[in-house]
């Protein structure tokens, strides 16, 4: 590899063979690009060239992380060919009470769903969809950013 061209080249095929979305250390550890200010700057770059280009594609960024998705008008769609998101039938109706009640209590979620509701919320918090505070005894439950957009709410 000659130059920074060939940096943005390696960037944008490392978000594009990624499942997930990935931090900058992630694709430093992906690329082998020691510098996370030149990550952060061509990841710039490269968000900049996809919002000019006539293209579906943008490079988005998602709670500090990052990945390919689609422009707007597109998502709609052929959003039914993409595969659904990995979570299990019950996390997805917990996250969904979740997203409706902004801000519930774990204990309320475990009358409403049951003690299961503990597995789902570890899969949605691992997943990044949620996130837990302490309030008094119980936890206070609220959706991320990363739900946001993935969610596209």
């Amino acid at each position: 590899m000659e130059g920074e061209s060939d940096y943005k080249k390696l960037i944008e095929a490392a978000l594009f063979m990624s499942p997930n979305a990935m931090s900058v250390n992630e694709i430093s550890e992906a690329t082998g690009i020691a510098s996370p200010g030149i990550i952060e700057r061509l990841l710039n770059e490269l968000m900049s060239d996809y919002e000019s280009r006539d293209t579906s594609l943008k490079v988005m960024s998602i709670s500090g992380k990052y990945m390919f998705g689609l422009k707007d008008p597109y998502i709609s769609k052929v959003s039914s060919l993409a595969k659904g998101p990995d979570i299990s039938r019950g996390a997805l109706r917990v996250l969904a009470y979740i997203s409706k009640n902004e801000g519930t209590l774990q204990s309320d979620l475990v009358k409403y769903f049951g003690s299961s509701t503990y597995d789902y919320m570890s899969e949605l918090t691992e997943k990044e969809f949620v996130e837990s505070r302490k309030y008094k005894r119980t936890k206070k439950i609220e959706t991320t950013p990363k739900f946001k957009e993935y969610f596209s709410v």
